[in-house]
């Protein structure tokens, strides 16, 4: 079975406006339905009282089996691009067409520098975060007049339940040794990206995948 990222929370960014983080929590049901990512939208609003201004989604899942693309079960590959691609495109049509009414929106999604590495056995999980990548390269040129930015952050291997879900010893210690910092990053690591796309600092930076990964890719 796939497996998911953490969980999700809307939290307060430097902008002073709301923020909300989707990553539902791996018992949940996944963002892919267009009426559940709405309700997420509604609830942020009313917490807040105030329209959402920044929306961050890295939901995702892959298969810990790692099956070559030949072996991929097609129940396996619509898991994960009904997930990792659909729900990224649900998130940016109903975020976008709120974001845009005031102006000056930041749309960041969570890709993976797999996109860039192309690694044997992700083909599926890769080829859904290709199609957000340009998903969201479109969507900024879409954007254009509203002052709302649209960007990727791509993290490469991140020290977390998903990332060593199937993976053996020596697994995890070649990802280790490929990477020139020689070490797994941590979230710790993305945060910080994260938090500047949120800011109005970065407002030059648009339709543009950051891969944050330590050199791996």
């Amino acid at each position: 079975m796939p497996r998911n990222h953490s969980h999700l929370v809307p939290i307060q960014p430097p902008r002073s406006t709301p923020l909300l983080l989707l990553t539902p929590p791996p018992r949940e049901p996944l963002r892919s339905d267009p009426g559940q990512v709405k309700c997420l939208l509604d609830s942020a609003e009313r917490a807040f009282e105030s329209p959402v201004r920044v929306l961050v989604n890295s939901d995702g899942v892959l298969d810990p089996k790692y099956p070559s693309i030949p072996n991929t079960c097609l129940e396996e590959f619509d898991r994960i691009f009904s997930v990792n691609t659909r729900g990224s495109f649900l998130c940016c049509k109903e975020a976008s067409n709120r974001l845009k009414r005031g102006g000056g929106g930041r749309i960041i999604m969570l890709s993976s520098s797999l996109v860039g590495a192309l690694r044997p056995g992700c083909g599926a999980y890769t080829a859904s975060k290709a199609a957000v990548e340009t998903l969201v390269k479109i969507l900024a040129k879409e954007l254009k007049g509203t002052g709302t930015t649209a960007n990727c952050v791509a993290p490469g291997p991140i020290a977390t339940e998903m990332f060593f879900d199937g993976k053996t010893e020596e697994m995890v210690k070649k990802v280790i040794e490929e990477c020139p910092y020689g070490r797994l990053g941590e979230t710790k690591d993305v945060a910080p990206v994260v938090g500047f796309l949120a800011t109005d600092a970065s407002e030059w930076i648009n339709g543009q995948v950051i891969r944050v990964n330590g050199g791996y890719v």
